[in-house]
């Protein structure tokens, strides 16, 4: 086992806050072997560096955007191994910018029923191309017409686009079981649904619900029997009340929530992942005025229905909705969250050991000995600065370095 010495001007304590100086972090194989203490084996100078554990982006589609992307049209252009060619320019800038887990949530693309996510991921696990270690969803669960329907998106023809209930395109009861459980066989780790409109929904208010609360029921019920949380796409405020008394796990945007809402979510434990950065960035230059109409009612309301939930106790956990802000970008939604309000030693939290208790896991988050050697490198405290977080200088992903500058 290979075993080297990070040295570092100070590392981030998330639990407490606070910097611990010097940062020491003693390396063996993939784990920290120790916080502190004499340095062995080779040394690593990080020199003026702060030390952070890897960040953890909620919210991501690898799949989508990036180099080469033409927008609606890829949707009938790209085939399956295009999409899997881009993403790996996608994983590596990802990774590159610090973020070293994230949650592919949910294809909506044409793929002949293939998970390409659950496939980039090995890949990444292998060692054959770098990104970050990816928590897949397969496809997103979507019925006719909702918002994760491709063909909605750009309103084709009938018949441009068919998808099948293998790639999520699902209806009623049965058809969503089947959904569900076609994506657990093939190696989803969670199930990502649709539940309300968005700012892209040609059709319909932004935050309709879609799903019955039967169908939400049922798709509750079968990732549950098989040990899998339910993250979904809800922006209304009465759609996320349904999503909550029907068991989702974790709420994706949320921008319309209301106090009743936040209420059920605190009560429930059910998380949120706000992607409030997007509300700034998202590029609506070519967008039909009645989607600039629906930005300009929600986008408002997400710069401050996050602090309201925070304030309220909700769990948050960081997520970009990243291409909707750019693959690589993804350190913005952390000042996002810091200008809405949030304050920063939390944010820091929501991006690291909030993340993992998202996904389940106990083994990253934290510099800690024991975890995996997910560690980050950044110019100055982020504490006092949280935009340091947008200028990684160093990454190392289970106790491979990928970047030093």
């Amino acid at each position: 086992m290979t075993e080297l010495t990070l040295r570092a001007a100070g590392l981030l304590d998330v639990d407490t806050g606070e910097i611990v100086r010097p940062g020491i972090l003693r390396i063996e194989g993939d784990r920290i072997a120790g916080v502190g203490g004499p340095v062995t084996g080779a040394v690593v100078d990080l020199g003026d560096l702060i030390l952070l554990p890897g960040f953890m982006d909620m919210e991501v589609n690898l799949l989508m955007g990036g180099r080469g992307e033409t927008g609606l049209s890829s949707s009938v252009k790209d085939d399956p191994a295009l999409r899997v060619l881009r993403a790996v320019g996608n994983a590596r800038r990802t990774l590159r910018a610090g973020f070293t887990t994230v949650r592919n949530l949910g294809l909506f693309v044409k793929t002949g029923g293939y998970l390409l996510d659950v496939a980039l991921g090995k890949a990444i696990d292998q060692g054959w191309i770098e990104g970050p270690r990816i928590v897949p969803a397969g496809h997103a669960i979507t019925p006719t017409g909702g918002h994760l329907d491709p063909t909605m998106f750009a309103a084709f023809a009938p018949d441009v686009l068919r998808l099948t209930v293998e790639e999520g395109l699902a209806n009623g009861v049965d058809e969503v079981r089947k959904a569900v459980r076609y994506q657990i066989k093939h190696g989803a780790q969670l199930i990502k649904i649709c539940v309300s409109g968005g700012v892209m929904s040609l059709t319909g208010a932004p935050g309709a619900q879609h799903y019955s609360d039967e169908e939400l029921r049922a798709i509750v019920d079968e990732a549950h029997r098989r040990g899998l949380r339910v993250a979904a796409h809800t922006h209304g405020a009465d759609a996320v009340k349904h999503a909550v008394a029907a068991g989702i796990d974790c709420i994706e945007h949320g921008f319309l929530i209301d106090d009743e809402a936040i209420d059920l979510m605190v009560e429930n434990g059910t998380w949120l992942v706000p992607t409030t950065r997007l509300a700034d960035a998202m590029d609506m230059s070519h967008a039909e005025p009645e989607l600039l109409a629906k930005a300009a009612l929600m986008f408002p309301k997400a710069r401050t229905s996050v602090l309201a939930a925070y304030k309220a106790g909700v769990k948050i956990a960081v997520g970009t909705d990243a291409p909707a802000i750019p693959h690589g970008r993804n350190a913005d939604e952390l000042v996002a969250l810091v200008e809405r309000g949030l304050p920063t030693v939390d944010v820091l939290r929501a991006a690291t050991i909030r993340g993992a208790e998202l996904i389940g896991v106990e083994d990253r988050g934290r510099l800690a000995e024991g975890l995996l050697a997910d560690v980050i490198g950044i110019p100055g405290d982020p504490v006092e600065d949280i935009t340091h977080t947008r200028d990684v200088r160093f990454v190392m992903k289970g106790g491979k370095i990928h970047v030093q500058k």
